[in-house]
């Protein structure tokens, strides 16, 4: 029903079945990994009113501990996790899938009630996109263009004859720059449209 992705390695889909609700996949030389993508393979939907809680479980001195990241549904069937700089949880807390392994890291995804899914706060950190980060790349992106632009400007005077080049004014660009950055403050999605 699962599958879990780190890049650089092979798609994990054999998750083992701890209960009836609950699926742990193991996390080796998790030290070195960055982020983690947890998606429906698309073959068993979750039964209506139903979602995927996914918890991660690092080792630690005090045993492993369960650290909600995020949650899937039949609508959200996939999602991406930062799981570097997470800190081994303290023992003691939930445990919605037992023990865990003490030497691997574990990711583990909780079958639960959509109106549970909702209530649960995720670990600080944990998450990989939001809009707020596409913003500020886009908005980094447009500043490095313009600049990058703006560091060619010549003006008329200095300009000199050569049929083979095209110049663009660089109030056109300093145009759409603020145009592009206008419809992103409205609508950080309109692009997808």
């Amino acid at each position: 029903m699962f599958g879990c992705l780190v890049a650089g390695r092979l798609v994990q889909t054999q998750a083992a079945q701890v209960a009836s609700d609950k699926f742990v996949f193991d996390l080796p030389d998790y030290e070195h990994v960055n982020h983690v993508a947890v998606f429906m393979l698309g073959t068993v939907p979750f039964p209506a009113g139903s979602g995927g809680a996914v918890y991660l479980s690092l080792p630690g001195p005090a045993g492993p501990a369960w650290q909600l990241l995020g949650f899937i549904t039949n609508e959200k069937p996939s999602a991406f996790f930062r799981i570097s700089g997470l800190q081994a949880a303290q023992a003691g807390g939930a445990q919605p899938f037992g023990s865990g392994s003490s030497s691997v890291a574990q990711v583990g995804v909780s079958v639960e009630a959509l109106d549970q899914l909702a209530q649960q706060t995720p670990v600080s950190g944990s998450s990989a996109s939001t809009v707020d980060s596409f913003l500020q790349f886009t908005q980094k992106t447009l500043d490095s263009l313009y600049n990058f632009a703006s560091s060619f400007a010549v003006t008329q005077a200095q300009m000199t004859p050569n049929p083979t080049e095209t110049f663009i004014p660089s109030s056109c660009v300093l145009k759409w720059y603020q145009n592009l950055q206008r419809r992103l403050s409205q609508n950080p999605n309109f692009w997808k449209t």
